[in-house]
């Protein structure tokens, strides 16, 4: 049995290394950042991922409840 949803994934994250690859020309086992910079860079990802989820929050409740009022989903 195969899972699509985890395929799916997988395939998403191979192409992201292609495209990494490709801008940086390097892969993630890359030796050049310490640990602090792994870690910068990880906290400024998740602060994108943040804004990306409460821009999808606002569009949802817009199509839902055609307003952007600040309310609990």
């Amino acid at each position: 049995m195969e899972d699509k949803i985890v395929q799916t994934v997988i395939e998403a994250y191979k192409e992201r290394s292609k495209v990494g690859i490709e801008k940086y020309g390097q892969t993630m086992e890359r030796e050049d950042l310490s640990a602090l910079d792994w870690l910068q860079h990880l906290q400024e990802e998740l602060m994108d991922a943040t804004l990306y989820v409460e821009s999808l929050k606002r569009k949802y409740r817009l199509l839902t409840t055609g307003t952007m009022k600040n309310t609990e989903l």
